[in-house]
C-alpha cells in the first residue's frame, strides 16, 4: 500500500478469491493434505510437496524425509473428490484422474544448515531456539489494518466470503446446478484511506449446461451477494457482474492447467502488502516462508490490535541456515502513534523471530494446514489459528 492511499480523496483497490474447486487451488489442498498426513505421524518431518494438474492427471513433486508411510494417491483422490469432482461428467474425476509421483529425500546439504544453524555450529551453545536454521532466505511479509473486526483490507475479506458463500449454495444444494470451479472480485473505493463504498462486485461460477445466464444472474445476486455485501456499501453506482464472460462450464482441471502455489496474493492480503514472493502450501514449518510469514502476520495483528498504529506491514527476511533474521523492518504508512525505534524495540522485546522459537510459540508441528489452503491463510474467524491470536497485545501496551 502507498501513502497515495491514505491521502487520496477516491482510491480504487480491487482483490480477489477463488473456490475449492479452482485448479491452482486443488493443487494448493493436495499440497498441505499431504503435509498434513505425515506431519500427524512424524511431526518434525521435512516436507516439500509440490503438485500439478489437468485434464485426468495430477502430478505430485519435492522433497520429502520422513519416518511415517503415506498412501499419497489415497489423498489425492480423497482431496478432489470431498471439493465436488467425483464425476467424469465434471470432466475431472477422482476415482478415474491418474496420478504421478516424483518425490525425493531433502538436499543432504539443506538438511544440515537447518538442523544445526550457523550459529551453534562448533559452539557450545544449549539455547534450543537457537538451534534450527531457516530453510530457506527470502523476504516475508505480514500486514493487519483497522477495517475489519479480522484486522483485515476489507477487499480481500468480502472476496473471500463471497466465494466461501459461493460454495456454501452449492454444497448444501441451494442452487444444485454450481459445480465447483468459481472466482470472486471486489472492487473498494477508499477516501483517505478508509473504505467509502463498493464500486465493483465480480462473481465468476462454474455451473451446469442446461441453466441460462439471466437465472444464473439473479441467483448469485440473491443467494451470494446479497447475504455478504454490507448494503451501506452499495450505491446506484455500485456494479456487479455475474459471470461476465458468459458461459462456464468446463472448469476446473479440465479448463486450466493448476499448480501449487500460484495463488500467493489470495493466500495473503489480496495485493494490500507486499509479498516476499514465496508460497505456503506443502511446506513444513522449518520453510520461513511459511512459518516466518505466519510471524509476520502475528506481529502485525498484534500491534495494530495494541493501538499502535492503524496500518502495519512488517517484513522480516532470513538467510539459509541462520537462526536470527538478517532484518526486521516496519512501515505504517504514517498511522503509527508512538516513533519507528520504539516500534522496532517493542518487536524485539516482545517477539522471537527465530524458527524454532516461531515454530514452539505457534506449536506449528502438527496437521493445521489444509484448511488454510482455500479462503486465505490469514483473517480466518473460522478457524483457530495460533497466528491470528491476539495474545501479545497486553505486552505491547505495557511497553507504550
Amino acid at each position: 500500500m502507498s501513502y497515495d492511499f491514505v491521502n487520496a480523496k477516491s482510491y480504487l483497490f480491487t482483490s480477489e478469491s477463488v473456490t475449492e474447486g479452482h485448479p491452482d487451488k486443488i493443487c494448493d489442498q493436495i499440497s498441505d493434505s499431504v503435509l498434513d498426513s505425515i506431519i500427524k505421524l512424524d511431526p518434525e518431518a521435512r516436507v516439500a510437496c509440490e503438485v500439478s494438474i489437468t485434464t485426468g492427471l495430477v502430478v505430485i513433486m519435492g522433497e520429502i524425509t520422513t519416518s511415517a508411510y503415506v498412501d499419497i494417491p489415497s489423498v489425492v483422490r480423497k482431496v478432489i473428490s470431498d471439493i465436488g469432482f467425483n464425476d467424469p461428467e465434471l470432466g475431472f474425476d477422482s476415482k478415474s484422474c491418474g496420478i504421478m509421483l516424483s518425490i525425493n529425500e531433502q538436499s543432504s546439504d539443506i538438511s544440515e544448515g537447518v538442523s544445526t544453524s550457523l550459529e551453534v555450529r562448533g559452539k557450545d551453545i544449549t539455547d534450543k531456539n537457537a538451534l534450527i536454521g531457516a530453510g530457506d532466505q527470502g523476504m516475508m511479509i505480514g500486514y493487519a489494518c483497522t477495517e475489519t473486526p479480522e484486522l483485515m483490507p476489507l477487499p480481500i475479506t468480502l472476496s473471500h466470503k463471497l466465494v466461501q458463500q459461493l460454495s456454501n449454495v452449492r454444497r448444501d444444494n441451494t442452487l444444485n446446478y454450481l459445480r465447483p470451479d468459481g472466482k470472486s472480485q471486489v472492487t473498494v473505493e477508499y477516501s483517505m484511506g478508509k473504505p467509502k463504498r463498493i464500486d465493483t462486485v465480480v462473481v465468476s461460477t462454474q455451473h451446469a449446461p442446461d441453466i441460462s445466464q439471466s437465472d444464473i444472474y439473479n441467483d448469485i445476486s440473491n443467494y451470494v451477494i446479497e447475504p455478504i455485501i454490507d448494503k451501506s456499501l452499495v450505491d446506484s453506482n455500485t456494479k456487479i457482474y455475474v459471470n461476465p464472460s458468459g458461459r462456464f462450464v468446463i472448469g476446473g482441471p479440465n479448463a486450466d492447467t493448476g499448480l501449487t502455489g500460484r495463488k500467493i496474493l489470495v493466500d495473503t492480503y489480496g495485493g494490500f502488502a507486499r509479498h516476499g514472493g514465496g508460497a505456503f502450501s506443502g511446506k513444513d514449518p522449518t520453510k520461513v516462508d511459511r512459518s516466518g510469514a505466519y510471524a509476520a502476520r502475528w506481529v502485525a495483528k498484534n500491534l495494530v490490535a495494541a493501538g499502535v498504529s492503524d496500518l502495519c506491514e512488517i517484513q522480516i527476511a532470513y538467510a539459509i541456515g541462520m537462526a536470527e533474521p538478517i532484518s526486521v523492518s516496519v512501515e505504517t504508512f504514517g498511522t503509527s502513534k508512538i516513533s519507528y525505534d520504539k516500534i522496532i524495540d517493542i518487536i524485539n522485546d516482545v517477539f522471537d523471530l527465530r524458527p524454532a522459537a516461531i515454530i514452539e510459540q505457534l506449536n506449528l508441528r502438527r496437521p493445521i494446514y489444509h484448511p488454510t489452503s482455500f479462503y486465505g491463510h490469514f483473517g480466518r474467524p473460522d478457524l483457530d489459528l495460533p497466528w491470528e491470536q491476539i495474545n501479545k497485545m497486553e505486552d505491547i501496551k505495557s511497553r507504550l
